[in-house]
């Protein structure tokens, strides 16, 4: 039976950590949790591990913090979770029946957001098959942990290191969506508005592919991207 680490990078993130950490462990005690923390000045790791995480640190940036993370995992499959996103609650039965296929290497959740903009909700259904466009790490990122070794983990980049490690797991291997929704915070839109994030996001993408920096890309947005 396929054992499981979640990789949770954090970053100031005392306010929704412990949930995080709880909800995961709610689902299956037996699963490795981990918080990978970038150097927070708020109470992350001391509130991760009272919620019973193993708190590791890696060098801020989300792609390092996953690549600390990883390296102390001891699980088969590792489960790259941001912090403000829930699994479902048939996760670990359904990704055990997945990964009982060793064909099967990666996978994603289908997406939602964590409310009710018809939008959003049209966003995300659009998110579920795999693709360059629309396979993001706020889906969860399920991948073999060898897989992940041989791959290099996550390119040190400011963001798109998930887009890229899906990229380099596509082309070993098809990236299998799991029939199930994950939950995540809809903040970022909250917080911009809809359709402002939305086009902020597709411009990001269109310089990504056009093959601009991510560290380029990264120092020329102002929105609020976490």
């Amino acid at each position: 039976m396929t054992s499981f680490s979640v990789i949770i990078p954090a970053l100031n993130e005392e306010a929704g950590i412990a949930g995080c950490v709880a909800a995961v462990r709610a689902l299956d005690p037996a699963v490795e949790v981990i918080v990978a923390d970038g150097g927070s000045a708020d109470r992350t790791a001391e509130l991760a591990a009272a919620a019973g995480a193993l708190v590791v640190r890696g060098p801020r940036g989300r792609g390092p913090q996953c690549n600390a993370g990883a390296a102390r995992a001891t699980g088969e499959a590792l489960i790259f979770l941001h912090a403000d996103t829930r699994l479902p609650a048939e996760a670990f039965p359904l990704l055990r029946q997945i990964l009982a296929d060793p064909s099967i290497q990666a996978a994603k959740f289908r997406l939602s957001f964590d409310s009710g903009d018809w939008l959003l909700a049209i966003a995300a259904r659009l998110m579920w098959p795999d693709s360059l466009l629309t396979s993001y790490g706020d889906q969860g990122i399920v991948i073999r942990r060898e897989l992940f070794a041989e791959l290099g983990g996550f390119p040190d980049w400011p963001l798109f290191e998930d887009v890229r490690l899906f990229e380099l797991a596509r082309a070993r291997t098809d990236i299998y969506v799991v029939p199930a929704e994950v939950v995540t915070s809809a903040r970022r839109f909250e917080a911009n508005g809809v359709i402002p994030q939305l086009l902020h996001d597709l411009w990001l993408w269109l310089q990504y592919v056009a093959g601009v920096s991510p560290h380029e890309i990264a120092r020329s947005y102002t929105f609020q991207t976490s």
